[in-house]
């Protein structure tokens, strides 16, 4: 990851499960059968520059095998509480 988790993982929904799951067969592959889901949530997060954001984070999950293939979706949000129009994808 080039980035770092801070605190809780908060306004946690689920995007996708079972075989809405694109990438099903290949988190099979890599880390074993499951009842995969992707999610979202907030988070602060802090980048390889050192900058500390809130930022929506994007995961994968699996009951017995965790979270799996962590991004951000969404990098800031602005003072009005609203996400700014900028995009920055980490893997």
């Amino acid at each position: 990851m080039n980035f770092e988790i801070i605190g809780k993982i908060t306004e946690t929904r689920t995007i996708a499960a079972g075989p809405s799951v694109k990438i099903r067969k290949i988190l099979w592959k890599r880390y074993g059968r499951g009842r995969w889901r992707k999610l979202k949530g907030v988070a602060k997060v802090r980048l390889l520059d050192g900058t500390i954001r809130l930022a929506e984070v994007h995961w994968f999950e699996a009951h017995g095998i965790g979270k799996r293939k962590m991004r951000i979706n969404a990098s800031s949000m602005n003072n009005h509480g609203k996400w700014s129009n900028q995009i920055c994808r980490l893997y």
